[in-house]
């Protein structure tokens, strides 16, 4: 098979697949989520049975431009996922991401709601939190590989990227309880109910429009999971393997903290990703600047 056939087969892959395991992904998390705290808790695939059922209620918006935005975060999420499956540029996907989130909050404050603002707010505060530390990780990539395209970062001769970038690593991890809106980070949007702004910036959604939110959001999930991936594939399959099973533990250890931590303030939130990405991310490149 060509290059070009497998990279729109795996292109294709995610746009069919990534919805179904984000969705069981999510229904995982209600599951063990219930057990920690001693409940039953709800099906695996209670998640799918939700967007079903937002998907029959009848469209009610704010305005007419909320649904343009919310459609346009959506197509640029999928958008993100796929530039990052079809092996594109690291850069070109962060920027597709950080896109993709700025429309979420275009539309949040399109409703003219007090809550949706505030969340709109907190998520820009978010955004600046997490974007250092995923640029570092880019930069981590090249320092490693030579380039930002996927194709060179999988098929790196040497170890994986992990061997190089284990600080780097641990502080992605940190940024991946903002970007997965997990306590003690889900400031501006929960997908559990201890939300103290109702729903944070999707509270004047509803019906189609919240379903295609949360849709993204299993999207999104998938991606994320991918970049972690890259930090330990480098070719084999045991690496892979070993990738996939290190994919679930972190999403693992994400519900474990979300059940765990407290919703700390913003300005923890900001000051603290800062300082792991200044701490580790930084440390971790110049150390491996000087020793390449």
């Amino acid at each position: 098979m060509s290059n070009l056939a497998m990279i729109i087969l795996a292109v294709v892959l995610y746009i069919l697949l990534a919805p179904f395991v984000g969705g069981f992904l999510a229904g995982l998390d209600r599951k063990i989520t219930a057990r920690m705290q001693g409940r039953f808790g709800p099906p695996v695939l209670q998640p799918f049975y939700d967007v079903l059922k937002l998907m029959e209620k009848e469209a009610i918006t704010v305005n007419k431009v909320q649904d343009f935005y919310v459609l346009c975060f959506t197509v640029f999420i999928v958008l993100t996922g796929a530039f990052f499956f079809a092996s594109g540029d690291l850069l070109l996907i962060i920027f597709t991401l950080t896109l993709a989130s700025v429309f979420l909050v275009v539309a949040a404050y399109s409703s003219n709601s007090p809550y949706a603002q505030v969340g709109a707010e907190r998520e820009l505060l978010q955004m600046m939190a997490y974007e250092p530390m995923v640029l570092f990780a880019a930069i981590g990539f090249y320092l490693v590989c030579g380039s930002f395209n996927i194709t060179d970062v999988l098929h790196f001769s040497g170890p994986a990227a992990i061997v190089y970038l284990p600080l780097v690593f641990v502080g992605f991890l940190y940024i991946l309880t903002i970007k997965f809106r997990k306590s003690p980070f889900d400031l501006s949007m929960s997908h559990h109910a201890h939300q103290e702004l109702v729903k944070g910036l999707t509270t004047e959604f509803s019906g189609k429009t919240l379903a295609m939110i949360e849709i993204a959001h299993w999207y999104e999930n998938v991606f994320l999971l991918g970049f972690v991936f890259l930090f330990i594939a480098n070719g084999t399959l045991l690496s892979v393997i070993l990738a996939v099973v290190v994919c679930l533990l972190t999403y693992f250890l994400e519900v474990f903290i979300d059940n765990v931590a407290a919703r700390m303030k913003w300005q923890f939130a900001l000051k603290s990703a800062w300082l792991v990405a200044l701490v580790l991310g930084f440390v971790n490149l110049m150390v491996l600047y000087y020793m390449m």
